[in-house]
């Protein structure tokens, strides 16, 4: 069985995040997908970018509306997800208006993926994962 582990964060937790040793935040979790990986249980791990720069598509009424990010409650963020590769997130909205399951109570929180080129090069970390990446032909 697969499962998703999805990382939340109340609103003053993820300012507090600012004050966190970035190299020192990359070993951590560099040392946490090492393990993963070695236990051999690492499918795919992704970041989401900030939620204000996402969007959400509400299929309340016809046509679908779309509003920019940040959401409401922590409970309407995340249920599942399609991983899309498009030319941008106007592309990307396109298929969101078109998901099957759509209607009242329904909506679709679009965010951009950053890619492993975003992250410091020269760290450990991202070196051993780049590396994993290109043996799993995922570069």
């Amino acid at each position: 069985m697969k499962y998703m582990l999805i990382m939340r964060a109340t609103d003053e937790a993820f300012a507090n995040m600012g004050e966190f040793d970035f190299d020192q935040m990359l070993e951590t979790v560099g040392a946490f997908n090492d393990e993963l990986i070695r236990a051999g249980v690492l499918l795919a791990a992704e970041g989401l970018s900030e939620p204000s720069e996402g969007v959400v598509v509400d299929y309340s009424q016809e046509p679908p509306v779309v509003t920019d990010g940040p959401y409401g409650e922590t409970k309407e963020l995340f249920n599942g997800f399609y991983l899309l590769n498009v030319s941008s997130i106007q592309e990307a909205v396109e298929w969101a208006k078109r998901m099957p399951m759509a209607g009242p109570g329904f909506k679709t929180e679009i965010r951009r993926v950053p890619t492993i080129d975003e992250f410091p090069q020269d760290n450990e970390w991202i070196k051993k994962e780049r590396a994993w990446r290109e043996a799993h032909g995922q570069l």
